[in-house]
This record gives structure tokens, C-alpha cells and sequence, in this order.
């Protein structure tokens, strides 16, 4: 069973209620574009994982097979007391790997690359939460082998890194404030809040998972101080709203250096460093600007209101194709949905470039409209989904959704121009 799965619904319910606090509230705390942005992000970590997530599997299981201590059996972790005490055991060492998987995300730069996407987001909400990489696959199961030395069956691994995620998205908000003792124990929103700062005070700071305890007992805690407040983001502001450059922006800063530097030796080593260290002779021929926290702005580029409502639009239609794609996952496997991805993706693409106002935005959409859109649903059709009386049907849905979206398109674009001239 995928708690992560069943647990998207109320996920997006929840996120939706939030949205409408932050409306009667007046806070501010959502923009389109940024939670499109993180929601996009989060999407295409879902869907490339499809084709991603064996690889950390199959190593898991050569490990627990060849060189688990102990053979602990599944049939242990019941709900009966000694059970229960099983499961939050279980989860306890989970949520300890977390967390030095978690700060070497931060202090190692190739650990940092896959990561940073979770932090590039200048607005703190729940879709933040939803923000995910779709490169940590490339490292981070390594933090997970004690576990699996240990004798943890994979069941029971997989189903306490769901708890531990579950857990950990209520924390991505603003609308909650200081919750007394609870703070000192558990990773809350005020803790969290600190963790996502680009202040000095704060980078670095409050890894835990679902306990607060690991940051205090290995000295990276720090409280929510009201005489600081939070300025959420990274030092080096992504500044677009392209889901794809955002996976590969700290990747990028590294290989221009490496590529540059002189010495082999800091061409292999910069990937493995602290993060934020470069090459001597590099930093000397390209130096970095320091970044000033009081002078920082919010990448905003104008969006008129009703390409934002195009966009919403959408991008609520996309994602009745995450959830067909999730579905058909579970019944053909990755080859079944990978032309579906490939559309999807590129759905993605354009409405990062439509955010953007990119030059080439409204060509690049109206081809997925006209184009790319009909070849999903041709994919998809080839599926279990549809039965055969079903193709007419669908097939004029979709001509007249792609027609009606692409004249959407063209009056939305001249109001802007219109409005702009």
C-alpha cells in the first residue's frame, strides 16, 4: 500500500484550505506562479521517479540480502505491544538516517545540487512541501544501508519514510505560529520556517524530520527569533519559474567551475566539498557577489490576470493527468507511461515559459495544444483506459478542448499586449 499516494488527495485539500486562509487573511503567503512552480517541481520528481526509483531498490536488497546482521521478520511489526514498540523503533532510526541525510544535503555540493530545488522557492506555503528534487536518487540511499545492515525488511522501510514525509508536510506553513513545548521536541512550522531562511542566522540550521531532538543534541538547532525574520530562499535566487532549470541550477554552478579550474585535483573535488567552496584560481577570475539579505526581491515577472487564470486553468487539467499516469503506473509498469511523461514534461515547460513571458511561450504552447496534447491522448487511448466506443468521444473532447484553449490562448495574449502597449 502507498500511504504517499493515498495521502496526495488530502495533501491537496489541505493546501486549497490554506490558500483560502492566506485569501481571508490578507497574508500574501501564495502566488501563481511560485506554486505552480513548486507543484510543477513536485510533479515531475513524481513522475521521473517512475523510471528512477529501482535503482536505490535493487541496492537496498543486494544489501539486506548479502549483508544484514540480523534477519528481522516481517511478521514482527503487528499491532500487538511489542509490535507497535517495533514500528516506532523502526521509525526512530529512520528519522536519525533522515536527518544526516538531510544535513550532508546541505554541507556536501553534489548532495546540495540534488536538494536545493526544495529550497528554491521565495514563498513559504504548503505547495513549498510538495517541492521536490528528481536527482536525489542519485545518492541519497546511501544514508539509508545502516538500516538495511540492520536487518529492517524493506516493507517496513518503505512504509516509515512515508510517515516521516507524511509528517513533515504540515510543516511548510506560515499560518501556524509557536506551539510551546512541542517545538522543543518535534520539527513544527516555526522550526522549519528557519530552515528554509537564507539569513546567517538561520542557514543550516533544524534538519530533523519529524524530531527536533537530532539539531539539538548535534548542535544545528536554532529557534524562530521575532527579532529576525525569515527571508525564505536560497542565496543565489533561481529566478525562473522552468521546473527543469531549477533540478539543474547548483549542477550548473558546479560544472562551470570544474570545467574551468586548472587543478584535477579541485576538478573532481568541488562535487565532494563544503558547500559554497570554489576553486582559488576560479573564484579569483570569476568572483561572486555576496548577497544582501536587506536588498533582496522576490523574482516576480508581471503576469496579467487572465494568463494567470489561463494558467490555473490548465494546470488543474494537468493534473487529472498526473493522476491517470499514477494510475496506469500501478497496472503496465514505467514503459506504459512514458510517452505520457514525455507530454507531461513538456506541459510543464510551457507553462514555466508562459510564467516567464518568454519570447517563445505562446508558439511553444500552442504547439502542445495542437500538437503534443492530442499525441497524450493517443498514448493514452492505447491503454486499458478508454474502451473501443469510447474513441470518437474522446477524440472530439479533445480536438474541441484544444481548440477552445488555443482561441483561450490568443485573446489572453492580445489582452496583455493590448494592455501593456
Amino acid at each position: 500500500m502507498d500511504l504517499i499516494a493515498l495521502a496526495v488527495p488530502f495533501f491537496l485539500l489541505a493546501l486549497l484550505v490554506e490558500l483560502a486562509v492566506d485569501r481571508v487573511r490578507g497574508t500574501g503567503h501564495y502566488r501563481t506562479s511560485d506554486a505552480i512552480n513548486s507543484l510543477s517541481a513536485g510533479t515531475l520528481s513524481t513522475t521521473f521517479g517512475y523510471f528512477t526509483r529501482l535503482f536505490p531498490a535493487f541496492i537496498w536488497a543486494f544489501v539486506l540480502h548479502s549483508f544484514a546482521l540480523v534477519e528481522i521478520e516481517l511478521a514482527l511489526f503487528d499491532l500487538s505491544p511489542r509490535g507497535i514498540a517495533l514500528w516506532l523503533l523502526a521509525l526512530l532510526a529512520f528519522d536519525f538516517c533522515y536527518y544526516w541525510k538531510h544535513r550532508c544535503g546541505h554541507e556536501v555540493s553534489v548532495l546540495w545540487a540534488a536538494h536545493a530545488v526544495h529550497h528554491q522557492s521565495e514563498d513559504y506555503n504548503l505547495s513549498t512541501a510538495l517541492r521536490q528534487t528528481s536527482t536525489g536518487f542519485i545518492f541519497t540511499w546511501i544514508f539509508y544501508l545502516p538500516l538495511f545492515i540492520l536487518g529492517m525488511p524493506i516493507e517496513v522501510f518503505l512504509t516509515v519514510n512515508a510517515i516521516d514525509l507524511i509528517y513533515q508536510f504540515w510543516v511548510h506553513t506560515q499560518q501556524i505560529g509557536r506551539l510551546g513545548w512541542f517545538d522543543r521536541v518535534f520539527v513544527t512550522p516555526s522550526n522549519h520556517r528557519v530552515h528554509h531562511a537564507q539569513n546567517e542566522i538561520y542557514i543550516d540550521r533544524n534538519y530533523g524530520g519529524i524530531l527536533i531532538l537530532w539539531d539539538r543534541l548535534f548542535g544545528t538547532f536554532q529557534e524562530e527569533l521575532d527579532a529576525e525574520p525569515v527571508v525564505f530562499g536560497v542565496r543565489k535566487p533561481l529566478a525562473t519559474w522552468n521546473p527543469f532549470r531549477a533540478n539543474l541550477q547548483v549542477y550548473r554552478y558546479l560544472w562551470f567551475d570544474a570545467v574551468r579550474t586548472r587543478r584535477w585535483r579541485d576538478k573532481l573535488g568541488i562535487w565532494f566539498r563544503r558547500t559554497g567552496w570554489r576553486p582559488a584560481d576560479v573564484a579569483a577570475e570569476f568572483p561572486k557577489q555576496r548577497s544582501d539579505i536587506a536588498s533582496f526581491q522576490k523574482f516576480d515577472p508581471e503576469l496579467g490576470i487572465g494568463l494567470r487564470l489561463y494558467l490555473i486553468g490548465q494546470f488543474v487539467m494537468a493534473a487529472f493527468g498526473v493522476l491517470w499516469i499514477g494510475a496506469e503506473f500501478t497496472r503496465s509498469g514505467a514503459t506504459g507511461v512514458l510517452l505520457p511523461c514525455l507530454m507531461l514534461w513538456a506541459t510543464l515547460y510551457s507553462f514555466g515559459s508562459l510564467s516567464e513571458s518568454r519570447s517563445y511561450a505562446i508558439r511553444f504552447e500552442a504547439l502542445r495544444l495542437v500538437a503534443i496534447l492530442p499525441l497524450g491522448i493517443a498514448a493514452m487511448m492505447q491503454t486499458a483506459m478508454f474502451d473501443a466506443q469510447d474513441t470518437d468521444l474522446v477524440w472530439a473532447a479533445t480536438i474541441a478542448y484544444s481548440l477552445l484553449s488555443v482561441a483561450n490562448l490568443r485573446i489572453v495574449t492580445r489582452g496583455a499586449a493590448a494592455a501593456t502597449a
